[in-house]
């Protein structure tokens, strides 16, 4: 009897063996990967926001609906989808589109309301006994308290659940439209202070470096031809149409060619130290935010100096920071009045601060960086200037155009 029966013993004990074996490699790889079935569809949904998110914060156009169209319609598990700006159908994802030529007047009821519509069979009249769409929810977008457009969900039947999820969705594409067009803004505020730095390269400069270029004319020809490709190649660097970005070493290259052209004229009065650490040379910098401070540093700080002035350039690598700190041992400013050019009183951009351009730099790098970025400026009468400024070695949007 008991041989009879261990045969039988050992293959329930085996069976019991392999379903724990395969019960403990389910929670293995349900420890690696989601917990639950909600985790999983939390993170799908999450995902496909994010592709949606960047294509419409390119703006609401007819390529970037395309590319965002079948996030959306992932979303809410539509069997269509169709985006309109206020005039046309942008695009149409999905089954139906037979039906997209009818989406601009479901679209432009919610225009002239801003409300909500449902739709039933009567507005998607269909020969198509086949055809899953039978309903629909047109939800406007907001941007900036105007309707600048409709997303419209489209289904077999009506329910409450999609008019919800439509409405949702339709504020969470009004969000990322508006976002889209602050970058737009924030772009264009920083190309206007572009714009304005460059008018405001010092007239008495380029006349001071002419004329040191031409005092060497017919003592030190090669001299003259030197500063001449240097000021040519200054002023290209300066009033180029580029990005709003470049490299710190093309920053700090610029300025070199400046300050050989300021040493031209100041001669041995000027001195100048560059300690710069070779990881942050590739650092994107806003364009042009370093040359004015440096120019503010010979200008204001050394320019009034009767003896030896030196001007110290440092970069430095903090990890995920870089920091560049401009010092001088010139005659320094009121605090109270540099402090009047950052809050942007042009009253108190004279020559007797180091404000010019002060404003303009620490307005766009907080602009790109956030509060915590600006300049930070020491000085008092007498007892020279340090100027200083930290930047992130990557942050979003923020790359040299190619």
């Amino acid at each position: 009897m008991q041989d009879f029966h261990l045969p039988t013993a050992i293959v329930v004990a085996g069976a019991f063996l392999v379903l724990h074996v395969v019960l403990w490699l389910r929670r293995r790889r349900e420890a690696r990967g989601f917990l639950s079935e909600a985790d999983r569809i939390t993170y799908e949904t999450l995902r496909t926001g994010s592709q949606a998110g960047r294509h419409l914060r390119s703006g609401l156009t007819g390529e970037h609906a395309g590319r965002a169209a079948r996030h959306l319609r992932l979303m809410l598990g539509a069997s269509g989808l169709a985006l309109c700006d206020g005039h046309q159908l942008l695009t149409w994802s999905g089954h139906g589109e037979h039906h997209s030529g009818q989406a601009v007047d479901h679209s432009r009821r919610v225009l002239d309301t801003g409300d909500v519509v449902v739709l039933d069979r009567d507005d998607l009249p269909c020969a198509d006994p086949e055809c899953d769409v039978r309903a629909g929810v047109v939800a406007p977008l907001v941007v900036e308290d105007r309707v600048v457009g409709t997303v419209a969900a489209y289904a077999e039947r009506p329910s409450a659940g999609l008019a919800r999820a439509t409405e949702q969705l339709a504020t969470w594409v009004s969000g990322q439209l508006e976002l889209g067009e602050l970058d737009r803004e924030r772009t264009r505020a920083m190309e206007a202070e572009l714009r304005s730095l460059r008018a405001q390269i010092s007239p008495h400069f380029i006349y001071n470096s002419l004329g040191a270029i031409a005092s060497f004319v017919r003592t030190d020809p090669d001299r003259a031809r030197e500063l001449l490709l240097e000021f040519a190649d200054f002023t290209r660097y300066a009033l180029r149409r580029g990005g709003a970005f470049t490299t710190l070493a093309d920053e700090l290259r610029n300025i070199e060619r400046y300050l050989v052209l300021e040493q031209a004229r100041f001669g041995e009065r000027l001195q100048v130290h560059l300690l710069v650490a070779p990881e942050v040379l590739t650092v994107a910098v806003p364009f042009l935010a370093v040359q004015p401070l440096v120019e503010n540093a010979v200008r204001h700080g050394l320019a009034a100096k009767e003896d030896v002035g030196t001007v110290t350039i440092t970069a430095t690598d903090l990890g995920d920071l870089a920091e560049i700190t401009i010092e001088d041992d010139g005659v320094g400013s009121d605090p109270e009045l540099v402090q009047r050019a950052l809050d942007g009183d042009t009253a108190a951009d004279g020559k007797d601060t180091d404000s010019v351009g002060l404003g303009n730099v620490d307005a766009r790098l907080r602009q790109v960086y956030g509060d915590d970025h600006g300049l930070v400026v020491e000085t008092a009468p007498g007892l020279g200037t340090k100027v200083s400024f930290r930047v992130p070695k990557y942050a979003p949007g923020v790359h040299v155009a190619g």
